[in-house]
């Protein structure tokens, strides 16, 4: 397996990825990342393969020992649906998506519409920020609704999710480890005191009655609270971000937004680079011999630039969809993503509108990606829309 070195933190790397991916991508269906000591798969079908391969999953099953300062942030997270395999995943899923149904989020639209128009009468007449005024706040309010809790909570909300998050980051600190636990706990006594009197259509009351039932524990409701808001919330605020970032330098803004325009949106500069597996026992695969307990890395943004499967992949392409092949930006197999119709919604009713309202919109300042893999977003994306 051929090696390769690359700093994830590196400035020029955070910039553009993309060509340190074609370099893995070329090296086969599996390359060493020596900086983060695993194999990466680069390549649409790899990556796609071992999202649905079974004998890989996300629970580690050796466990390590985290340090005691860590200990908050795991108390959540190891209820979370997104750390665990059958058959306790299962379970967890199936009652989640008795609450999280399409046809409630479906419903959202309207709401994701009218809070995208209340979101921009508030843009000033000067150059600004479009990830504080829009890409932000629109989502955590979103989420917020959909719990049932206040939307005046949304800073806090935001907060917690930041800091949380900050644990999946490559250059991540003691103090990064120690903010993400003092948050988790924080968000978890925010939400006992919600569980005494919530809101009658929120989710929040929805996953309680479930619980009620005896099928999810007091600790799963909570860690699927908290993973609803930080998985779909950080990933949308980067996602409409890179959208319209990438829209404009294609000197595309303004064209028709529709489902298919937000599929390329999506692959083009997914918010998410990457996503690892612990091979569940010993296996080999993709000409590697896996021992129990080893991990792989999916990256998800190298697969959607294949060019095997997508022609001039690094173009935006609106009308590439349908006859291109799905991206791998939500996953697949057992972990697809649950909130992948609410994401879509919010960034269809989002951008549509905003194209809608802003058809003079223009990006003033080179943008900038912030030092946060592996996720994939700007640090802000100043605009004039005058």
């Amino acid at each position: 397996m051929q090696q390769l070195s690359q700093l994830p933190s590196d400035p020029a790397f955070v910039q553009d990825p993309y060509p340190f991916y074609d370099r893995l991508r070329a090296a086969g269906p599996l390359a060493f990342w020596s900086d983060y000591a695993m194999p990466m798969a680069a390549d649409h079908a790899t990556v796609s393969a071992l999202l649905r391969d079974r004998r890989f999953g996300r629970e580690d099953p050796v466990p390590p020992d985290r340090p005691a300062h860590q200990a908050d942030f795991w108390a959540v997270e190891n209820h979370s649906m997104l750390e665990l395999e059958p058959p306790r995943h299962t379970r967890l899923r199936a009652q989640v998506l008795r609450a999280f149904t399409s046809r409630r989020i479906a419903a959202l639209g309207p709401e994701i519409a009218a809070l995208a128009h209340e979101l921009v009468d508030a843009f000033p007449s000067e150059p600004f920020d479009l990830l504080d005024a829009f890409a932000r706040p629109l989502p955590v309010r979103v989420i917020a609704r959909l719990l049932g809790v206040p939307e005046a909570d949304a800073p806090s909300l935001l907060a917690w999710s930041n800091a949380m998050v900050g644990m999946y980051q490559a250059r991540r600190t003691h103090a990064d480890e120690v903010a993400a636990a003092r948050a988790a706990a924080e968000f978890t006594s925010y939400l006992t005191d919600m569980f005494r009197a919530p809101a009658p259509n929120g989710l929040i009351a929805q996953l309680l009655a479930v619980e009620a039932e005896n099928k999810l524990s007091r600790d799963e409701t909570c860690a699927t609270c908290i993973l609803l808001l930080n998985a779909g919330h950080e990933a949308t605020v980067h996602t409409l971000g890179n959208g319209v970032a990438g829209l404009c330098a294609a000197d595309l803004w303004g064209a028709e937004v529709t489902p298919n325009l937000v599929e390329e949106v999506l692959r083009h500069d997914p918010p998410l680079h990457l996503f690892t597996r612990f091979a569940m026992e010993d296996v080999e695969a993709h000409g590697h011999q896996f021992a129990r307990g080893d991990r792989v890395g999916l990256l998800l943004a190298a697969a959607n630039r294949d060019p095997d499967v997508y022609s001039d992949p690094a173009r935006f392409i609106p009308d590439r969809y349908p006859a291109a092949p799905a991206s791998v930006s939500f996953g697949a197999g057992l972990h697809f993503c649950l909130g992948a119709p609410l994401a879509r919604l919010e960034l269809l009713e989002a951008l549509r509108i905003l194209a809608q309202r802003c058809p003079d919109l223009r990006v003033v300042e080179p943008p900038r990606y912030a030092n946060i893999y592996h996720f994939h977003g700007l640090e802000r994306l100043q605009v004039d829309v005058s």
